[in-house]
């Protein structure tokens, strides 16, 4: 958390102006919240592919480059690492652990996972004039190129659905 921590205070110092050690940093804050926030869901998407992959040196690489845009994020947001702290706290306390709430209106899921072979783990069923999707092969697929700002690396994740 201390790397977090100041991380964000040199951010915070680019932003206001306060440094120029990163012209990186001042080109993407300047480049507005939704140029911050592209590259934050770009660099998530990265994450995961690496995952998917079997990467490990391309997860910690990725994860290093999505906190980084993440923070810059924070800074640009007004949100202080304190803040992520407390809500953190605020769930590990309510849930136990420190996991992503139900959206309102909506159950909290079962605490016991289903068994393969059940309901939940069922393979969809054909619609008519649909074909049943294809089981993931394990292999990734990175198509170059950009799309609204935002990697065609999603689609990439999409097809591993099952």
């Amino acid at each position: 958390m201390r790397q977090i921590r100041t991380l964000f205070d040199s951010i915070l110092g680019v932003s206001l102006g306060e440094s120029s050690l990163s012209p990186r940093t001042k080109r993407l804050l300047d480049g507005g919240r939704t140029k911050i926030a592209k590259k934050v869901a770009e660099e998530a998407t990265e994450v995961a592919l690496e995952a998917v992959a079997g990467r490990r040196a391309g997860v910690v690489g990725e994860s290093a480059d999505l906190l980084y845009n993440l923070v810059v994020l924070w800074v640009d947001s007004g949100v202080r690492p304190e803040d992520v702290w407390a809500e953190m706290d605020r769930r590990s306390e309510s849930l136990g652990i420190a996991e992503k709430l139900p959206k309102p209106g909506r159950p909290k899921p079962a605490p016991a996972a289903a068994k393969p072979g059940t309901a939940k783990h069922a393979a969809p069923a054909a619609r008519p004039g649909k074909k049943r999707p294809k089981k993931p092969s394990g292999k990734v697929k990175v198509r170059a190129g950009k799309r609204n700002g935002v990697s065609l690396a999603m689609g990439a994740l999409a097809s591993l659905q099952p």
